[in-house]
């Protein structure tokens, strides 16, 4: 159950807010439409349910808000616009990141792309995709986690009717199964085709909340469209026609020389354009958009028995014409223009829900079953729970031919490894870390040889490729690059969020992400020397790197410290700046700035001398280690002891500090 009371977005200067006290709710086990013109709010309204937009009011999913909800992709899945995600990043790896941050196994990706018919795309990349084929993915990453609630905005927007048909078809199965369906749309009939509810806006306020039946018969009623280029006269001679006969015939002048007139048929219009030699280009049967009930439309010119009006209308079902008359509709069966795709009529051409259609007075639409029959209406069907049922199937309009099937159980994946599992699968899915230690490593190589053809730089800054002038050697950079990317590419294309907004703060994942980028610094930084030393050995024939074992350990120390410490410094500044160029300033502000004050600090003689210090550390300890182990000790506080090394865990400390204050929630959790 999704309700939705008093959502109010916050005003912009000198403009009325774009949604004003709305309150409505969608029903588990149906499908709602959230029906208004473009500009009426539809998608400020999602936004605020989901807590992506400032504003006042409540929605709570199932009894809860969004935000006490401890997994929401779970209780909610959403289709705001495009996917979110990096465009070079391949669909399935798209979705198998996604499983490992919602808790699924990875093997549900490969079975919803196969429901969604987009198996054949697994190694596409999104960015290459067309509309249609991300709508697909965007359905199935909705339906990844299997959640109880569905929030789609515009789902068939640029779609062909029959990959429409196949889409509805989807959304009835998971409401059929008892999740509630919450989509938004700008056309009446695609509302009364598709829905078992209509929650009818203008102007973010409240018109209408009403059953289909209400709906279909109260705002949609059959028409008559005339193309002609004679479509003023045409209009006169059906307006004397009409007064003539006593019959209330209403015209309206459509743009581009088009008539609907309401209260005729096609017969007696064109033998009405016959008997006065009026060309007819076209003349069809359709179903009219009577237009939402509030504001009222005003009338620019009545006449008897016929009223006329010139502004413009919502046209509506423009898939659907029909190119012969069609005559009345008896009872027991259906128009064409409430079929649904897939679904046809019994031998005899009539559908079991015609004939309660006829006596609620329009022609309703068919419920769709799991089975994929006709069935009652959708406030019949017993509400389900959703961690137990499959979210849902592809229908038998599915374009692309994939089989319908129904989605397994999902079974959760937990333990302290899903969000390393994420880093992973995000990092490794584009090129960029691979591009990144390619360049590294050779901008390295080349600065060591041209270190150790000038011959005055220590042996450890060639080894290192750090020239003097340089802030930073470019491992360290290439280390930060990549932390920075860890927040900065999420940011960018947020696919954590619930829909399009901001990262979720997670300890796990943050937590996930400083390890990972750690292991990829020092990975980075192994890389890096043992390039340089093969260079080194093959140009200069030089010996050994660091020379004896005694005089390895401070120097490991600073390296391993000094790239830990630059992905680190990038991954907090990035999650606290939401950019990946903060995480690289961040990463530079430490040599440049952070640095001198420290040194400057750090000048005369100190007052804590290190000498014995080890053996001291070793009996405050309460279990004793080895004393081996002291000279590890000894190299890690030389390290801190250094200017840079003081600097850059004082920055981390501040980062860190910086990335809590700017939204550390506990909300929400792995």
């Amino acid at each position: 159950m999704l309700q939705a009371i008093g959502l109010t977005s916050s005003p912009r200067r000198n403009h009325s807010p774009l949604v004003d006290d709305l309150t409505f709710e969608a029903r588990p086990g149906c499908v709602t439409a959230l029906l208004g013109e473009p500009g009426s709010g539809k998608t400020t309204a999602l936004r605020l349910m989901l807590e992506l937009e400032p504003g006042r009011g409540v929605t709570y999913f199932r009894g809860r808000p969004l935000h006490r909800v401890p997994h929401p992709a779970r209780e909610v899945g959403v289709l705001l616009g495009d996917v979110p995600g990096h465009p070079s990043r391949t669909v399935r790896n798209q979705l198998r990141m996604l499983c490992a941050a919602v808790g699924v196994p990875a093997s549900r990706a490969d079975v919803l792309m196969e429901v969604v018919g987009i198996a054949g795309l697994r190694d596409q990349r999104l960015g290459s995709l067309s509309a249609g084929m991300d709508r697909r993915l965007g359905l199935a990453v909705a339906l990844l986690a299997d959640p109880c609630t569905l929030l789609l905005d515009e789902p068939a927007a640029g779609l062909p009717a029959r990959e429409r048909a196949w889409l509805y078809g989807l959304l009835r199965r998971h409401a059929a199964l008892g999740g509630a369906v919450l989509y938004t749309t700008d056309d009446a009939k695609e509302a009364a085709r598709n829905a078992d509810r209509v929650v009818s806006i203008a102007s973010g306020r409240l018109v209408a909340d009403q059953d289909v039946a209400d709906f279909a018969r109260t705002r949609l009623r059959p028409r008559v469209a005339v193309r002609t280029p004679h479509a003023a006269r045409l209009a006169d001679v059906l307006g004397r026609e009409a007064r003539a006969a006593q019959r209330a015939v209403e015209i309206v002048e459509e743009s581009g020389n088009r008539l609907s007139v309401y209260g005729s048929d096609c017969a007696e219009i064109g033998e009405a354009a016959f008997r006065n030699g009026v060309l007819v280009h076209q003349i069809a049967d359709e179903t009219g958009d009577a237009g939402a009930p509030v504001p009222p439309v005003p009338q620019a010119r009545t006449r008897t028995g016929v009223a006329v009006r010139t502004e413009a209308r919502i046209e509506v079902a423009a898939h659907a014409r029909a190119t012969t008359p069609s005559p009345a509709v008896p009872p027991g069966t259906l128009p064409e223009a409430f079929a649904i795709p897939g679904h046809p009529p019994l031998p005899d051409g009539s559908h079991p829900d015609a004939q309660r259609a006829a006596e609620a007075g329009t022609e309703d639409r068919p419920e769709v079953r799991a089975d994929g029959r006709g069935e009652g209406r959708a406030d019949s069907r017993p509400e389900a729970s959703c961690e137990a049922h499959p979210a849902g199937a592809a229908s038998g309009g599915e374009p692309s031919g994939a089989a319908s099937r129904a989605l397994p159980p999902v079974r959760r994946v937990r333990g302290p490894l899903r969000p390393v599992r994420y880093e992973l699968l995000r990092v490794f899915g584009t090129a960029a870390p691979y591009l990144t230690a390619a360049l590294v490593v050779v901008v390295s190589v080349v600065t060591a040889l041209l270190l150790a053809r000038a011959g005055h730089a220590p042996r450890t800054r060639i080894l290192a490729a750090w020239p003097e002038l340089s802030p930073l050697p470019p491992a360290a950079l290439g280390a930060g690059f990549l932390g920075a990317l860890a927040f900065g590419e999420e940011y960018r294309y947020p696919a954590l969020a619930a829909a399009r907004g901001t990262v979720p703060r997670r300890l796990g994942l943050l937590l996930a992400k400083l390890g990972v980028c750690a292991a990829l610094a020092l990975t980075l930084g192994a890389l890096v020397v043992a390039a340089d030393a093969a260079a080194l050995r093959l140009v200069f024939d030089a010996a050994g790197p660091l020379g004896a074992p005694a005089n390895v350990v401070s120097p490991v120390f600073g390296w391993a410290g000094l790239l830990v410490g630059s992905a680190w410094a990038g991954v907090l500044a990035s999650g606290a700046f939401r950019s990946v160029s903060a995480g690289l300033a961040a990463v530079l502000a430490v040599p440049v700035m952070v640095a001198p004050l420290v040194r400057k600090a750090l000048e005369g003689p100190s007052a804590y001398p290190m000498d014995g210090l080890a053996s001291r550390l070793r009996g405050l300890s309460w279990t004793p280690w080895p004393p081996e182990a002291d000279r590890l000790v000894v190299g890690a506080l030389r390290v801190m002891a250094q200017p840079v090394g003081t600097a850059l865990v004082l920055s981390l400390m501040v980062l860190l500090c910086a990335y809590g204050f700017t939204g550390l929630r506990g909300r929400v959790r792995w």
